[in-house]
């Protein structure tokens, strides 16, 4: 089953209604030069507010230290963290009291390889864009991604919209998808219509996968 994340969470009210419909997890972004960014203060009580059993991302970028990243999710209350800068494998290998995901951009220079050397959880692929580092609505070429999935479990990103979330499961069959601005009004809240037309179309390719895998 193709599990589903919501990022750039800056609000309860999206927090709530990204669970209610579905979502299996929610992003934080918690890198300070972000238009999505979330004070620690501000997240630490979003993530009290939710109910159990939902997986809850810090994102971070180059942040100076494993330590300093494992003392921020820890005061908020969070168990995961995506990498979304270019830390190196032994800074995720100091974060292994946490779930690491570790996240690539992907241009027409993108290397696999790059992914052998990481010792993570799971591994986010998202488009290229000069100067910004996620919630860009661009997308990639996905058959990386299908080839990606040889090295560990692939979080599809990058321009993911309730227009392609569809053919984007069916034909990439991801681990996880990562949704942020395809659902957005602006950048950090939600369009609840937009997520519920996302989720409906989740819910569409799931029956197909699940029809496939039983033939």
């Amino acid at each position: 089953m193709v599990k589903v994340k919501i990022c750039g969470i800056t609000n309860l009210p999206d927090a709530v209604s990204a669970i209610e419909l579905g979502a299996d997890a929610l992003g934080f972004n918690l890198y300070k030069k972000s238009s999505r960014y979330i004070e620690p203060s501000q997240a630490k009580p979003i993530v009290e507010a939710l109910p159990p059993l939902v997986s809850l991302v810090g994102i971070f970028v180059d942040e100076y230290s494993p330590d300093r990243v494992m003392k921020i999710s820890h005061a908020i209350g969070i168990s995961s963290v995506q990498l979304h800068g270019s830390e190196s494998p032994e800074y995720v290998r100091k974060l292994s009291e946490l779930r690491v995901i570790k996240a690539f951009r992907v241009d027409k220079n993108f290397e696999l390889k790059q992914l052998e050397v990481y010792s993570a959880n799971a591994y986010l692929l998202d488009a290229h864009v000069p100067g910004q580092l996620g919630g860009t609505g661009k997308a990639f070429k996905w058959d990386v991604a299908i080839a990606a999935k040889r090295h560990g479990r692939v979080i599809l990103a990058g321009g993911l919209t309730p227009e392609n979330i569809y053919e984007a499961i069916c034909n990439v069959e991801p681990y996880a998808v990562d949704i942020c601005s395809g659902v957005e009004i602006e950048p950090g809240r939600k369009d609840v219509k937009k997520m519920e037309a996302l989720f409906r179309e989740i819910g569409r390719a799931r029956q197909v996968l699940t029809r496939a895998s039983a033939e």
